[in-house]
């Protein structure tokens, strides 16, 4: 039988946000795999208020995953910027590229508080970069995890359930002009997405992200097939993408018996 590898991503293990309160929730999506990729934001390694919890966490999840019955490769997000080498993945003989997905902007969360500060960070590092350098895609993901890593957690840190409710509302949703930035942040991405392969990875016909948090399928003008596999945070939910030797399948991941299961087929595409 091929080897069947399977991609999701922004478990966000450790923050109130999450719906994985136990690792081994997640269990049911490492079975009958050969590989699982997270696409990033698997848990926060930043600097924060908490930092025993914070080693705490990442200590669980590196526990968990080096114990899976397959090997699991971690992909960097803006989360965890530090935890493995790996900015990007190609896949199936370079048709399919995985990344994060943060690196559609230049100030990495268009809505975010931080947006500023990040977006001065980011243009002060491409302008000491040589010039061969600015428009390769590796050296500029280099620079948006050490920019990401150099910005402290916020409400993610945040282990009261109340203090966490109004912490994250002043982190995305006040003034309301945050709102609007996330509603263009989807509408942008899907192009966005598909510039960034084809600039860089132009053989790809599919882009892996998360980032947004927005589940979805969208084949652009280009012929890229961007796809988002949300997250494991309401209101949206994860979805997981399972790649064989000649197919692309994207599922549903359903909560079940307090578990997480691949669910129904979303979208189906040829290798």
């Amino acid at each position: 039988m091929a080897a069947l590898i399977r991609i999701f991503s922004d478990i966000h293990y450790g923050d109130r946000m999450s719906t994985v309160r136990s690792l081994g929730q997640l269990r049911p999506l490492l079975a009958d795999v050969d590989r699982v990729i997270l696409n990033g934001d698997t848990v926060d390694t930043r600097i924060g208020p908490h930092a025993a919890a914070t080693a705490r966490d990442l200590a669980a999840v590196t526990e968990f995953f080096n114990r899976s019955s397959g090997p699991v490769t971690f992909v960097t997000g803006n989360h965890d910027p530090d935890i493995s080498p790996h900015h990007a993945i190609d896949l199936a003989a370079g048709r399919v590229f995985v990344t994060h997905g943060d690196i559609i902007f230049e100030n990495i969360v268009p809505w975010s508080r931080d947006a500023a500060t990040i977006s001065d960070r980011i243009h002060a590092g491409l302008a000491q970069m040589p010039e061969s350098e600015r428009q390769q895609l590796e050296p500029r993901l280099q620079l948006f995890r050490r920019v990401c890593a150099s910005i402290p957690q916020r409400h993610q840190a945040e282990p009261n359930p109340f203090k966490h409710a109004l912490r994250l509302a002043a982190d995305t949703m006040w003034p309301p002009s945050r709102a609007l930035s996330i509603l263009q942040a989807w509408r942008e991405t899907p192009e966005r997405a598909a510039a960034i392969t084809t600039a860089h990875r132009p053989a790809a016909k599919f882009a892996l992200i998360g980032h947004l948090h927005q589940p979805g399928c969208w084949t652009t003008r280009s012929g890229v097939t961007v796809i988002n596999t949300g997250s494991f945070s309401r209101p949206f939910g994860a979805w997981a993408v399972d790649i064989g030797d000649d197919r692309l399948v994207v599922r549903r991941v359903v909560p079940r018996r307090g578990e997480f299961h691949p669910g129904r087929i979303v979208a189906e595409f040829p290798l």
